[in-house]
C-alpha cells in the first residue's frame, strides 16, 4: 500500500558529509519498505530506457517517452520489490553458475574473453559490472520460475485460439495480385521530356481512377514491353517479393483501388490492386511446440506483472519529489 504522497515541493536531499555546505548530490524519490530510490538511480535508469527505445521496433509510444521519469521510477520500485523478495526467499546463485552463463554468452556470440570485455567497454560496462548483472538476471529467473512459471499451465484450447488469432506468425502472409503502368525516367532526359512524362502519368492516373479499363491503359501507355500483352499484370506475390515503394502503397489499399503515383529509381508507376487474400499458414500440428512456447511466455509475463502488482499492494511505498 502507498503510505502517503509527498507534495512535489517537499524534496528531501542527500548531502556529502565531508562538505560544510549542503551540496545536493542526489534526492530520495521513493522509499520502498525502508529502502530508498534516488534521483541518481532514476537518471541512470532513464538512460537505459532511452537506449532500449533506440533499438526497439516498432518505436515506443511517444506517451511512454514523455513520461520517462515516471516509467523509470516505477521500474526501479518494482526492481526493489523483486530484490527484496529474492532475499526473503533466500534465492542464491553461485559463482560457477554465473561463470557458466557467461561462457554460454561467449559461445553463442562466438566471442573470446578479450572480445567480450571490449564489447562491454563499448557499452560503458566493466566485466565485474557485467558479472553482477548476470547474477541478478539468474536470481530473477529463479524467482520467476519458483513463484510464477511453475504455476502456469497451457491447454490445447488456448494454443488453438492463439494460432487462429495469429496465423500471420505461422506463414499466413497477405497475397497480392496487382497490375502496373510504368513510365520510364532517366538522367539523360531533358527537363522538357521529364515534364511530358509526368504530365502523361497524371493524365493516366486520372483516367484509371475515373473507371477506365486499367489493363487497356497499361497496354496503351506503359513503357514495360510485357504490358502490351498482359495489361501490366504483375501476378501474385507476398510482402518482400516486390519493391518497397509498391509494398508501402499496397499494404493500405483494398482490391479495386488505384495507387498514387509511385516514384522509383527508374521512373513512375501506377498500381491497381486486383486481389488480396491470406496465404495458407503452416498446419497447427507442425507449429504446436512454437505456439505452446509463445502462449507460455505471454502467460508468464502477464502472471509476473500481476505478481509484482500484488507485491506493490502489500508493500510500504512512499513517493517523494
Amino acid at each position: 500500500m502507498i503510505k502517503r504522497l509527498i507534495p512535489l515541493s517537499l524534496a528531501v536531499v542527500l548531502t556529502l558529509p565531508s562538505l560544510s555546505s549542503a551540496e545536493v548530490v542526489s534526492r530520495i524519490l521513493a522509499v520502498v519498505n525502508d529502502e530508498i530510490v534516488t534521483s541518481y538511480a532514476v537518471d541512470k535508469e532513464k538512460r537505459a530506457l532511452l537506449k532500449e527505445a533506440e533499438r526497439q521496433q516498432p518505436p515506443p509510444d511517444p506517451k511512454t517517452l514523455a513520461n520517462l521519469d515516471e516509467v523509470a521510477l516505477n521500474r526501479l520500485i518494482d526492481k526493489k520489490l523483486v530484490e527484496q523478495k529474492i532475499r526473503e526467499l533466500d534465492i542464491r546463485v553461485g559463482e560457477e553458475e554465473v561463470r557458466q552463463a557467461i561462457e554460454d554468452v561467449k559461445r553463442q556470440n562466438k566471442l573470446s574473453q578479450e572480445a567480450l570485455v571490449a564489447a562491454l567497454a563499448n557499452q560503458g560496462l566493466s566485466f565485474d559490472q557485467y558479472k553482477a548483472q548476470i547474477k541478478e538476471q539468474l536470481e530473477r529467473l529463479r524467482l520467476v520460475s519458483q513463484e510464477v512459471r511453475s504455476k502456469i499451465q497451457v491447454g490445447e484450447r488456448e494454443m488453438r485460439e492463439y494460432y487462429e488469432a495469429n496465423k500471420a506468425k505461422f506463414g499466413a502472409e497477405d497475397i497480392f495480385r496487382a497490375r502496373n503502368i510504368y513510365f520510364k525516367l532517366d538522367d539523360k532526359m531533358s527537363a522538357e521530356q521529364v515534364k511530358k512524362v509526368m504530365t502523361t502519368a497524371m493524365t493516366v492516373l486520372h483516367e484509371a481512377r475515373s473507371g477506365k479499363d486499367f489493363a487497356e491503359l497499361a497496354r496503351q501507355y506503359s513503357d514495360d514491353p510485357a504490358a502490351k500483352g498482359n495489361g501490366g499484370d504483375l501476378g501474385t506475390f507476398r510482402k518482400g517479393d516486390i519493391l518497397p515503394e509498391f509494398e508501402e502503397q499496397l499494404a493500405r489499399m483494398r482490391p479495386g483501388e488505384v495507387s498514387d503515383l509511385i516514384y522509383t529509381a527508374t521512373g513512375l508507376h501506377i498500381v491497381k490492386l486486383e486481389e488480396r487474400s491470406l496465404g495458407t499458414p503452416k498446419p497447427f500440428e507442425q507449429v504446436k511446440a512454437e505456439v505452446e512456447d509463445l502462449v507460455y511466455r505471454k502467460k508468464s509475463e502477464d502472471r509476473f506483472n500481476q505478481w509484482v502488482a500484488d507485491l506493490r499492494k502489500g508493500a510500504a511505498i512512499e513517493l517523494r519529489q
